[in-house]
């Protein structure tokens, strides 16, 4: 293939070039906020108090401190639901191109960023001044557990074996996935303010690449399952980090916690020999054999709590789809039968 004809074919792939110039943006931005953090220092925030406490928010909100980040956050998910519905009802099929949806919600995506941050500088407070610190971990939550009964039809639950979940709520997982997740993605984003501590900004920069998948719907890209693992691994990264910054000690069942839904679940769905297959196996091993040898037995069940709570969280999402879907046939009632059916 010469230089040029593998240009072309590079650049034929737009949903591509998009995805790679969003991952660049994501980073840029992330230095960006890094940068600019240093002149929210002065800001007098209130003593921490606890685990169910936020930490960076006013201790004397006003009218405009929660009115800019609040109407914002509508405005900027309201707008996003409406592409979504767009799409959903005027698109409908997956190509390697950018559809003017895209481009509009690449660039909203981008200008809402963009404000949050002049808003971050001017009023400061996000929407945690109003929220439980526990609702944002726990959309993002929910979105990850999503993910899993989504992939169940593909890849499976359980080293390859599949949960039987019916195809009817596969269906409607994947239809209306886009919604929560855009819910869960933007109230996170304006949950915060933008401020530079290291744990902040790696979970901007995963907000970031979120909400540039959400923005690339009815691309090619979107499902590409590489990219789609990169968006559920960063979160062992990202729990990881976040608790070793910390210093409380976590860090090891964030780490084994989603490692081990890794090598239970996440690593049979991109294709991997059954060779590669067992040496991440075995590394998962081997570093807990390591880790807690030193930490102490005690502590095993650290590896289990993520794992335990997310498995039974997708019976529990499944239950509620399935369930929500027998309500909704018994309200519409027996559909009319064919008049070729009908007695005479």
């Amino acid at each position: 293939m010469t230089a040029t004809s593998l240009y072309q074919s590079f650049t034929d792939r737009r949903d591509v070039v998009a995805l790679l110039g969003g991952i660049l943006f994501s980073l840029g931005f992330t230095a960006l906020i890094a940068w600019a953090g240093n002149r929210l220092g002065a800001v007098e925030l209130l003593p921490d108090q606890g685990q169910a406490w936020y930490y960076w928010k006013l201790p004397a909100p006003t009218f405009w401190t929660r009115f800019s980040a609040w109407g914002l956050y509508l405005v900027h998910q309201l707008t996003a639901w409406g592409l979504i519905f767009y799409a959903q009802k005027y698109v409908r099929r997956y190509s390697t191109g950018l559809k003017p949806v895209n481009i509009l919600a690449l660039g909203s995506t981008a200008l809402f960023i963009v404000l949050h941050l002049i808003q971050t500088h001017i009023w400061y407070d996000g929407l945690a001044q109003d929220v439980s610190v526990f609702s944002s971990q726990n959309s993002v939550i929910v979105l990850l557990v999503w993910v899993l009964l989504m992939e169940n039809s593909r890849r499976g639950m359980f080293f390859g074996k599949k949960l039987p979940i019916s195809k009817e709520i596969n269906r409607w997982a994947r239809t209306y996935h886009g919604y929560f997740f855009a819910w869960a993605t933007i109230y996170t984003f304006w949950f915060h303010p933008l401020v530079s501590t290291p744990g902040h900004l790696i979970g901007f920069l995963y907000m970031f690449f979120l909400l540039l998948q959400g923005s690339l719907m009815y691309t090619k890209v979107h499902k590409n399952r590489y990219w789609t693992f990169t968006m559920e691994i960063l979160v062992l990264l990202h729990g990881t980090l976040v608790a070793y910054l910390l210093e409380d000690g976590l860090w090891p069942m964030f780490f084994f916690g989603f490692g081990g839904i890794f090598v239970i679940t996440q690593m049979h769905g991109v294709g991997l020999k059954l060779w590669a297959k067992l040496v991440f196996l075995a590394a998962y091993v081997g570093a807990v054999l390591a880790v807690f040898g030193q930490l102490g037995w005690s502590r095993f069940d650290e590896i289990l709590r993520i794992p335990v709570i997310d498995y039974l969280a997708v019976l529990v999402l499944a239950g509620l789809m399935g369930g929500g879907l027998w309500i909704a046939r018994r309200l519409r009632g027996p559909r009319n039968p064919p008049m070729n059916e009908v007695a005479t």
